[in-house]
This record gives structure tokens, C-alpha cells and sequence, in this order.
């Protein structure tokens, strides 16, 4: 598995997921396993089968934040005034201004602004500078702006 960039935030948000998987959907899972078995047969109890599988999802789930974690590499935002991992940059957009903070895959929303680094946006803006102008691919084609600020 490649090196996972996770910015401070992140590795805490990943960190708290893990810990409540671990403890309370756990403990949730088992009670509802042991509910099920306490029903009788389980060859033919639904209820038995669900949390079952919903244990099995949820180990994978462990497995796989374990794993993430076990690669983090975690990143602090660039201060040489450049764009990196974990910096919030504005961008002159036309006429409008678009906030993006760049974080790894693992943090990416586009919908709270949290863009990837390995996204088209994340990797046009990269190592740019305040002032710079930068070509944005979108699915209409290149649009360009210019950095505003980078914090």
C-alpha cells in the first residue's frame, strides 16, 4: 500500500473512528449476535445473518483504517509560501472567489472544499505560488484563476 497523507486533523478524525468501531459498534454487533442466538435456530434466523454480516463489514473496516494508519504519513501545512498538503488556498475565479484546502485521499469532501492532492484541481495547484496564475482542468476544460491566498 502507498503512503497515506493525512493532515493532523485527519489522522485525529481517523484515529476517533477507529476507537469507536473498535469499542462501541463492536459491543453493538455482539449484543445483537447474542439477541439473535438466544432466538433459537440459526439456520433460519435473519436476524442472526444480518449482524453477522455486519460484523464482518465492520472488521474489514478496522482492518482497512488500521492498515491506512500503519502508512500515515502525516503532513503539515507548507509554510515556504507555496501550496501543499494542508493548506487552505482562495482562488480568483472569474468573477467569484473558490476556497479549497488540499488534503490527502483519505480527507478528501469536495463538498465541505477538501480537495485531494492526487485530484486534477489538487495537483494544478501544488507547489504554486500567491499571485500565480493556474490552469484548472474541469469536465468543460481548462479555466483559469490565479491564487489569491494560500494559508
Amino acid at each position: 500500500m502507498k503512503e497515506q497523507y493525512l493532515t493532523k486533523e485527519g489522522l485525529t478524525e481517523i484515529r476517533d473512528r477507529l476507537h469507536t468501531l473498535k469499542t462501541v459498534r463492536r459491543r453493538e454487533i455482539a449484543d445483537a449476535i447474542h439477541t439473535a442466538k438466544e432466538q433459537g435456530d440459526l439456520s433460519e434466523n435473519a436476524e442472526y445473518a444480518s449482524a453477522k454480516e455486519e460484523q464482518t463489514k465492520l472488521e474489514q473496516e478496522i482492518a482497512a483504517i488500521e492498515d491506512t494508519l500503519k502508512h500515515a504519513q502525516v503532513i503539515a501545512k507548507g509554510t515556504d509560501g507555496e501550496v501543499g498538503i494542508g493548506n487552505t488556498v482562495t482562488l480568483k475565479w472569474g468573477r467569484a472567489e473558490k476556497v479549497f484546502r488540499i488534503v490527502g485521499s483519505n480527507e478528501a469532501n469536495p463538498l465541505e472544499g477538501k480537495i485531494s492532492n492526487e485530484s486534477p484541481i489538487g495537483q494544478a495547484l501544488i507547489g504554486r505560488k500567491k499571485g500565480e496564475a493556474v490552469s484548472i482542468p474541469t469536465p468543460s476544460g481548462e479555466k483559469e484563476c490565479i491564487v489569491k491566498a494560500i494559508a
